[in-house]
């Protein structure tokens, strides 16, 4: 079970509301854990109708060159209307994403500023209230916080806490970012270390340059369809326990 629905469980259990900050420490702590950003991603979606007082549902939606996806969604009817609001290519995600301000529709049945959306929304989904807001990765617009409500004007009371856990929220995508992407670089150099030694045994036994024995290295690898890393691995193994 994922820490946010622990909390979540816990609250339901003891018959009261989970503490917000318990919810926020629990995020946190995700950011330094072994998880890749994908399933922090699921957890602030999870967690946002825990914290946010009207909020039944929520997604996360980032932009990937001209198109966009879900990241992540608390459950399939965020998803369903994230769907909706990329194939109109119109709605509070995207508005939220392309321009500065907050996007908030606390009524959609009401002259919607997306009235083809609304109307989708209105006829698939319990969904009454509906308001984004960007996420924000090294200065970056990269995607938006959507927050949906089953009830009509829920959410009106509750954009200030809806920003706090938006700009919560950036900050633990960008942390979870560069901790991966240190993770990958870190990884990357641990190979190439390995790779180093793999080469520098192989010039040792057959006498030959580093170029050729990285050829023989890289055609090894072709040969077997085995990552180049792993039969350097291999090598080193195979010296070590001689």
């Amino acid at each position: 079970m994922s820490d946010a629905e622990s909390l979540s469980s816990a609250g339901a259990d003891e018959g009261r509301p989970v503490e917000s900050s318990a919810v926020f420490a629990a995020l946190a702590d995700l950011v330094y854990a072994p998880d890749d950003v994908e399933h922090i991603y699921q957890e602030l979606c999870r967690a946002a109708p825990l914290v946010i007082a009207g909020c039944d549902h929520a997604s996360l939606m980032l932009r990937q060159g001209d198109r966009f996806v879900t990241a992540a969604a608390s459950d399939e009817i965020a998803r369903r209307i994230d769907r909706a609001e990329m194939e109109l290519d119109d709605g509070p995600c995207v508005d939220a994403i392309t321009e500065e301000a907050a996007q908030v529709d606390g009524d959609l049945r009401h002259a919607s500023e997306w009235p083809e959306l609304a109307e989708w929304i209105l006829e698939h989904t319990p969904v009454r209230g509906a308001m984004a807001f960007r996420i924000v990765i090294d200065d970056r617009k990269v995607g938006a916080l959507n927050l949906f409500s089953d009830t009509p004007d829920a959410l009106v009371d509750s954009v200030d806490e809806a920003a706090v856990f938006a700009a919560f929220a950036s900050v633990t995508a960008s942390a979870a970012h560069h901790n991966e992407r240190a993770m990958t670089l870190r990884e990357g150099l641990d190979s190439n270390r390995e790779i180093g030694k793999a080469v520098g045994l192989l010039m040792a036994f057959h006498k030959v340059s580093d170029d050729a024995a990285f050829q023989m290295l890289r055609k090894t690898s072709q040969d077997l369809n085995i990552k180049l890393s792993e039969v350097a691995r291999e090598l080193i193994d195979y010296h070590r326990d001689r």
